[in-house]
This record gives C-alpha cells, structure tokens and sequence, in this order.
C-alpha cells in the first residue's frame, strides 16, 4: 500500500514526488525480484563513498581532508559509484510528453535518459525507453557550440562528434556508463512547469540502474539541472525523503513556500568547484551528552551531503567517540551480531515497543 502526501503538500509548480525505488509507490516496484538484501544495499554504498573518496583525492591529491583508502585505484572515469540508488522522481520528456522514472543525483550534473533505437545497448528499464523521433520538439546539439564544449569541463572527458551532433560520455567507477546524443527538448515537472532542458539521449547504456530510465543530475557544476534552471529557480532545490518505503516524498525547485520553522545553515566552501554539497559539522550529541570531540576532527574531514548515500559516516575519532557513548546509553539492551560495516546493533525482539 502506497501512502501519498496530500495535494496540498505538492501543490507548487516545481515540487516533484519523491519516492523509494522499491517501495509500492513506485513504477520500479513491479519487479520484486529484483530488490536487493541489505547487506548487498550495504556493500554498495560502501562502493559509492569509496569512489567519492577516490573521485575527491583525483580533484586534490595533495589534499590531507581525503582519506587515503584503496578506492584510488578505482577507474579514473568522471561519475563516481551509483551505488544503492535508492529514491526516483517522475518527469515527463518531450512533446508531447513521455514519463520517466529517473534517479537523483545530487553528486551527478549530467541528466541523461536511455533513448531509441538503442544503437549500442539499452538496459532493461520499466518505463518505455524514450523515442526522440516522436518528439516534435527534439534537437540533437551541434559539435560546434559552447554547451558541447561544456561537456568537456563538466565531465572531465574530451567529448567526440557523430555526423556533426554533439556526443556525451559519462562513466561511473562501478563500469556503468551512458553514451549517446546531447539534446534539447521539453522537460515537464508539473503539469504548469514546462522548460526546455540538455541532456544526454543515451544509445549505449551499461549498469544496474534497477529499472530506472536514467539519471538527474542534480551537482554544482555547470549542465546540472539546478544551474540550467539558475534563472528559474537560483539555484534552490530541496527534498524531503520518505520516511517510510511505502510513503512518498518530494524534491522542490526555488525557494518559494518554505515553511517559517524551517532552519537554514550555510554550505561549506571546501567543496566549490567540485559537484558536490558540503556543511561544517560543529559537534555531536547523544541522549543531550555533548560528546568530547575537538571541532577540527570535522572541519579537517568535510562532510558532504549525499542523497546516494545510505548510510551516514564519521572520521574514526568522532565514531569512536559516539559508539562509546550510544553503547553506554544502551546497555540494558542486548546487541546483536554486526552487519557488515554496522558494528552496533541491537536486538529487540523480546520488547513489546
């Protein structure tokens, strides 16, 4: 059973629902089959901040604030790890308009959709793969321009040319990649929300995307959805996830109809120039206990917000300190052996609440 937000909470012209590729609200969810464990969501998100690491130490490798791992010996490729993928939004494409089923990315800046005729190969998606032929309003991009120029800075790759048309290439570090035509058509949010955008209209696409008919880019550098909208929109964008896999959510454009409570915290800089959104974590507290941490354990790291990210992570020192303390607020109950990187689980099988 599906449980969605009310017309109310949806009804500006830029707010899309939001919702989890698995769950019943989901066009993804008809194929049961092929819902990942835990463990294999777990595995995977672990390979997409390994490749964030990997991708932030290429951009900086002098930097000290990276943490040195082995995921730089990852594929020097431009995208990073799609990893678990977890929350799709629905838009339509073209005119008249085709509805896809895309992942956001906030750590992507190229979007980009499977396209017909599939000259290379298209992976298996739910939605039909999009017809660039039955769109009047169709263009593939010319080689000779400043957006087909763009790709190259964006995306880190010098971008060939097709019979004078404009080719994209992107790569993640997983081995997936999308190669095709850079477009222009119609993109539609709401039914009152319509606009052109670029993007790339794939004819080879390779990787788990679980059924997804692409990707929206939604990172900092120039081509991603939120600086093509900068005039629209200057560049705001918010979303609230799910609370459960069975309710939905909502990703909005522009800063129109924020509520009063709502608390705003500058981003961090140390990320400007990368696709990436950061903020400067101060401290941690559990159960009220301010934890004895120095500011300069999280100023040194970084923290990046990530929307492909699962599961949260902290410099060893601070985790340390945390698992010390949640353990300690903890201890009536009995733990239960770890999953995978997930060292402090309990079980509660024998509480009523």
């Amino acid at each position: 059973m599906c449980i969605w937000l009310s017309v109310s909470a949806l009804d500006k012209k830029s707010a899309l629902p939001l919702v989890h590729k698995h769950g019943p609200c989901s066009q993804l969810h008809r194929d049961k089959t092929n819902i990942p464990t835990d463990a294999k969501i777990l595995l995977l998100d672990e390979a997409r901040v390994k490749s964030i690491h990997s991708k932030l130490a290429k951009i900086n490798p002098g930097s000290t604030n990276v943490k040195q791992t082995d995921s730089t010996t990852l594929p020097a490729v431009d995208g990073i790890v799609v990893g678990a993928a977890n929350y799709v939004v629905t838009i339509g494409l073209g005119t008249p308009k085709k509805d896809l089923s895309l992942i956001f990315d906030t750590a992507s800046d190229i979007t980009w959709t499977q396209c017909q005729p599939c000259s290379g190969y298209c992976y298996e998606q739910k939605d039909p793969i999009f017809s660039p032929s039955e769109s009047s309003s169709y263009q593939n991009l010319p080689c000779q321009g400043r957006l087909c120029s763009l790709l190259d800075s964006v995306t880190g790759n010098p971008q060939p040319c097709a019979q004078s048309s404009c080719v994209y290439r992107v790569g993640y570090a997983d081995n997936s990649f999308s190669i095709g035509f850079f477009a222009i058509d119609f993109i539609t949010l709401t039914p009152n929300n319509v606009s052109y955008i670029f993007f790339g209209c794939g004819q080879d696409n390779q990787g788990d995307f679980y059924g997804a008919a692409g990707l929206l880019g939604l990172g900092r550098k120039q081509l991603s959805f939120p600086s093509q909208f900068e005039i629209e929109y200057n560049k705001f964008f918010s979303y609230c996830l799910p609370s459960t896999a069975s309710s939905t959510g909502f990703l909005t454009f522009g800063d129109g109809g924020v509520s009063q409570s709502v608390k705003f915290i500058p981003l961090s800089t140390k990320y400007q120039g990368t696709s990436f959104y950061g903020l400067n974590i101060t401290g941690i507290s559990v159960g009220g206990q301010k934890l004895p941490i120095s500011e300069s354990v999280f100023t040194t790291a970084g923290a990046l917000i990530d929307s492909g990210t699962v599961i949260a992570r902290l410099p060893a020192t601070a985790y340390d300190a945390l698992r010390f303390e949640f353990r300690k607020q903890m201890s009536q109950y009995p733990m239960a052996e770890p999953l995978i990187m997930l060292d402090t689980c309990y079980d509660f099988s024998r509480n009523s609440t």
